[in-house]
């Protein structure tokens, strides 16, 4: 997020309380198999830590401090900390079966929507959690994006807004699928969105809002 500590739970608030339709919290998998939510697959960027996440405990990345104080979050913490809905991004295909058991667990298919730049993550987490809602992203890729998107069953395709085109945007329309376009953080890319008629746009400015609908 643009205005506070990203995946932290001050972050998280702020959206909600900004009004976003969604708020989305990036998963990696722990070391001892807690599902932490941080963007990168090291912590160096986004804390005063060093190393890679999967090399560390859930306990010992709850050390760390994430900024402004903020610990790095375990997932079902934002579950009971907000009430929004929520979209999670599979970073590591590893965390993909450790957050279906939660979804399964706390019956989330309704309100948490999954999405990831892998494939076989989208095609796991639609296989082990019924009815889930899947979005397969993609920042460059090629004229089968729209086929992966189906062969994965995901219902939407969000893309990097910088490459997105209207022939893609009306090819998955034609197919069924949504389409949301990442990341509309500017006035121009956000008169692109609207250009393109998208179903949707990620934003790391919850104060965009007031001109159109987005998730955080």
């Amino acid at each position: 997020m643009g205005v506070e500590p990203e995946n932290t739970l001050r972050s998280f608030t702020h959206a909600e309380q900004a009004g976003m339709d969604a708020v989305e919290l990036d998963l990696h998998l722990s070391k001892d198999g807690a599902l932490a939510v941080m963007h990168d697959a090291a912590v160096d960027r986004t804390t005063d830590g060093r190393g890679l996440i999967a090399e560390k405990t859930m306990a010992e990345l709850r050390e760390l401090d994430a900024g402004q104080g903020e610990r790095v979050p375990v997932f079902e913490e934002v579950l009971d900390a907000i009430g929004s809905p929520l979209q999670a991004e599979i970073k590591d295909v590893a965390a993909a079966r450790a957050l279906a058991e939660v979804m399964l667990r706390r019956d989330l298919a309704g309100r948490v929507e999954v999405s990831s730049f892998h494939d076989e993550a989208v095609a796991e987490i639609a296989q082990l959690v019924p009815g889930v809602r899947t979005v397969l992203i993609a920042s460059r890729w090629d004229g089968d994006v729209v086929d992966r998107a189906k062969a994965v069953g995901a219902a939407t395709l969000a893309l990097n807004i910088r490459r997105l085109t209207l022939e893609v945007v009306e090819l998955a329309h034609a197919e069924g699928l949504k389409v949301i376009g990442w990341v509309v953080n500017t006035p121009d890319h956000l008169r692109l969105a609207r250009a393109l008629d998208l179903d949707g746009a990620t934003t790391d400015h919850p104060e965009i809002r007031r001109a159109s609908r987005f998730t955080a």
